[in-house]
């Protein structure tokens, strides 16, 4: 009988790299393509596919591909192209060989006993020659096939979609004779349907009521039907003479998840629970096929944006596989010519993605997999440091930090990259232990991980030693042309903390000096900002966190946010805060980094973080802040973290795993489906 269940395999880091290119070409600035201005990969066309098995007896398999493919059974080449191929008894080797220019070469094979799965193996080189006597000989590099869930020789990866449903406009009225505007309620994304159309209609979308009355403006458009999915809210329809339809609906297309894995958090401050409630929502409209920046505008990957929507996602929908095809898709392939999206710190949060997705996880394999792309993208960061072995802008490199309000260059060589690049080399040295279990190649990874903890302990040395100021007591900005630029941001000194490079009192004093003196230019989009609270929040500063919470993405829904925004200057009043890049609607109204507190608010507050791999050991360090009571859920690997927590008491009950209570003074113990009630 069946011992487990076929399923499609390919290439791994193929069908990501296809998807990236179909979801990144996407964008479209006022009716025109507009393609990402980064190297575009694609798949490799022609895949080998092989498993070596032993037969008690004779079995016939199903074989379907995406694409033409060839049969080998024990080195000899069969007739055709089979959809069926019968395998007598005995010990074989099985080799199919798989070319498609359009879709990645994927392969799909079932029977009693044999079936496609990911312990197959894959090489897109199999470096074959022949001899003079007609043998054939070869080698290549082999690596475990990559799967996902299309399990029916039906449903080839090609054929992957996310879900829609139809929804229609909460009202609409006449603009003009023949224009009228529709108000779907809510920041929405999806297909804008015309029923019944006949003629010629102009369709202008707006993320904004201005926005889509402002036909000279707007960011998107359509003439007719709507062709591509859009971001919106609002829609200004205009027929040309002669012109009708029916009915107006949106298709509204969406990542499913699963409502019984998924985060909650509830308190006393229905301020704060309708910030996690938009949060969230904005967090589920750009968890796409891979996360995204902002549904209207870039509609592309971003690896800055997208190590926080990772950290978001493993407090809200625990979406790993997502989390996987986003890494995958902004690596590529190699070799390695340019920083991922061309953004030099962007190629460093790549790097701390991958070790923070083992730390929730505990996923080996993917580290595995992914380790001969880091050795390569860390080559090539490494032969682009300067003498004194710092990462620095290049010509072709985009240093981008964050948005800001005050003049800040960002020339030379700038402390706050070098923190970045010392965690990345950190992970470097860390994933070379978690990948040292491969017998076969234990001394490599040995070597791997004592040279880049090496490079790690120099770089921070030369950071403490370049940078850091004993009298301001902060860290300075940049070093331009040999010279100190002595400006003091919070960028460079708030990472100084959160990765470690700052001791005890040193990060007492950068508190005091950076991060709560009003005299430091303030950051004011959420992407930083996102960092600036987590900062605060390991100080201990809970009651802060909140009410900047209450003032910063509270004041987003005070000017009728429904979603959080790419940027929010409070200082700013009306159509001012629906500009930016120059353009009367270029900012963002959805956009991936705004929804930041849902992290904060299931790490910190309820309080729930892994001490190992894939929760095998978590603690809870529970705050109220300025609560009465506070109450939520934290999605683990294979369960949940239930927490309640008032002014005299607090429960857990887990599902999985082992954890710490910290509480009150207290360390309770909590064990898997156990309930634990302190009263203190």
């Amino acid at each position: 009988m069946k011992t487990t269940k076929a399923t499609w395999i390919w290439y791994p880091g193929d069908f990501e790299i296809w998807l990236g290119n179909i979801f990144n070409n996407r964008r479209t600035e006022r009716g025109a393509m507009f393609p990402p201005f980064w190297k575009q990969d694609s798949h490799y066309v022609t895949v080998e596919f092989s498993k070596a098995f032993s037969l008690e007896r004779e079995e016939t398999i199903s074989i379907a591909a995406e694409g033409q493919y060839n049969l080998a059974l024990d080195g000899k080449l069969q007739f055709g192209m089979p959809t069926t191929f019968t395998i007598p008894a005995g010990d074989h080797k099985l080799n199919l060989k798989v070319w498609n220019q359009a879709t990645p070469p994927a392969l799909f094979v079932d029977g009693e006993t044999i079936h496609s799965d990911s312990s197959w193996l894959a090489t897109y080189e199999d470096k074959l020659w022949i001899d003079e006597n007609g043998v054939a000989h070869g080698s290549g590099i082999y690596v475990p096939a990559a799967s996902w869930n299309f399990d029916s020789p039906d449903t080839p990866p090609s054929s992957y979609h996310l879900q829609r449903e139809e929804r229609r406009p909460v009202s609409h009225h006449a603009i003009t004779i023949n224009g009228t505007l529709y108000d779907f309620g809510q920041e929405t994304f999806g297909y804008l349907k015309l029923k019944g159309l006949q003629g010629t209609v102009r369709i202008y979308y707006g993320e904004s009521r201005e926005e889509a009355l402002d036909k000279e403006h707007c960011e998107t458009l359509d003439v007719v039907n709507c062709q591509l999915s859009k971001a919106f809210r609002y829609v200004y329809i205009e027929t040309d003479e002669g012109a009708s339809y029916d009915d107006v609906l949106m298709d509204y297309e969406y990542a499913p998840h699963d409502p019984q894995h998924t985060g909650s958090f509830r308190c006393s401050d229905e301020d704060i629970n309708r910030i996690w409630d938009v949060a969230a929502y904005t967090m589920d409209l750009t968890t796409r096929e891979f996360f995204m920046d902002g549904i209207k505008r870039d509609r592309w990957t971003w690896s800055g944006d997208a190590i926080q929507s990772y950290l978001m996602n493993y407090y809200l929908r625990f979406d790993t596989e997502c989390v996987k095809r986003t890494i995958r898709q902004l690596r590529g392939k190699d070799p390695v010519t340019a920083h991922i999206n061309t953004i030099m710190d962007y190629t460093f949060y790549w790097f701390k993605s991958i070790l923070d997705y083992y730390q929730y996880t505990a996923d080996v394999a993917f580290v595995r997999e992914m380790w001969p792309r880091m050795v390569t993208l860390m080559d090539y960061v490494e032969g682009r440091l300067n003498a004194d072995g710092m990462a620095e802008g290049q010509a072709d490199d985009w240093i981008f930090v964050d948005w800001v309000d005050f003049p800040m260059h960002k020339r030379g060589t700038l402390c706050f990259e070098q923190i970045l690049l010392m965690k990345a080399m950190e992970t470097m040295a860390l994933c070379a232990d978690i990948v040292c279990g491969d017998s076969v190649a234990t001394s490599d990874y040995t070597a791997s991980h004592k040279k880049y903890r090496i490079m790690a302990e120099q770089l921070r040395n030369k950071i403490k030693q370049t940078f850091w100021n004993y009298e301001t007591k902060a860290y300075y900005h940049a070093i331009e042309e040999g010279q100190m630029n002595r400006q003091i941001t919070k960028f460079p000194n708030m990472f100084a903390i959160l990765y470690g490079l700052a001791y005890e009192e040193e990060r007492r004093e950068i508190m005091q000096s950076v991060m709560l003196n009003p005299d430091i230019p303030a950051i004011t989009t959420p992407y930083m900002r996102f960092y600036e609270l987590e900062t605060l929040c390991i100080d201990g500063l809970h009651s802060q966190v909140l009410q900047e919470m209450r003032d910063y993405w509270g004041g987003m829904l005070r000017e009728g946010a429904t979603s959080f925004w790419e940027k929010y200057v409070p200082s700013e009043t009306g159509t001012q805060h629906l500009a930016m890049y120059g353009r009367p609607y270029g900012k963002s109204l959805c956009h991936a980094w705004g929804a930041s507190p849902i992290y904060l608010l299931g790490k910190y507050y309820l309080g729930v973080r892994p001490t190992k791999p894939g929760y095998e050991e978590f603690e809870i360090r529970p705050s109220l802040g300025d609560l009465d009571w506070l109450q939520g859920d934290v999605p683990t690997p294979h369960g949940m973290i239930h927490i309640e927590m008032n002014r005299h008491e607090v429960k857990v009950l887990a599902t999985e795993g082992s954890g710490t209570l910290f509480v009150a003074g207290q360390q309770i113990p909590v064990k898997s489906g156990t309930e634990v009630c302190i009263s203190y």
